[in-house]
């Protein structure tokens, strides 16, 4: 087990971009009053990048392992996002900030297996979902970011 430098910039620049990826997604979940997003997906997808380049680098030629280690995030993510879901008068809030928290997951796997263009696009679609569509809310919340 020896100190790699050059492996460990290239790990930081990994995780940082995963960290930026998912920071508009969080930016964006974050400005509700109950937000939960503008710590928590970032963390998510470091976290879930993290995982991924674990596995990538210690069983690269194991698909085995590479899918049980992802069946793990992927279920983790869905526990951390279930909390998020409240259910208040008949009302359920909080599914598409769940919903967030899963892709800011997938964003960091991508990110983490080098696939580099999927998470782009990830974020990019996202936010922009989150920022048009909030524009076309059907029940007519006053605070759309609260979902």
């Amino acid at each position: 087990m020896g100190f790699d430098l050059e492996l460990l910039l290239h790990d930081v620049i990994t995780v940082a971009i995963a960290f930026a990826l998912a920071f508009p997604i969080g930016w964006e979940r974050g400005r509700g009053r109950h937000s939960v997003g503008f710590r928590t997906l970032p963390i998510v997808a470091i976290a879930a990048c993290g995982f991924a380049l674990v596995v990538d680098t210690s069983s690269p030629a194991n698909a085995e392992a590479q899918a049980r280690v992802l069946q793990g995030v992927v279920t983790g993510i869905g526990f951390i996002g279930g909390g998020a879901i409240v259910k208040q008068r008949g009302n359920v809030k909080g599914l598409v900030t769940a919903a967030s928290i899963w892709n800011a997951g997938a964003i960091g796997v991508a990110v983490g297996l080098s696939r580099l263009n999927i998470a782009i696009v990830l974020s990019a679609v996202n936010v922009l979902t989150l920022w048009t569509l909030a524009y076309f809310n059907i029940r007519g919340d006053e605070d759309s970011s609260e979902d």
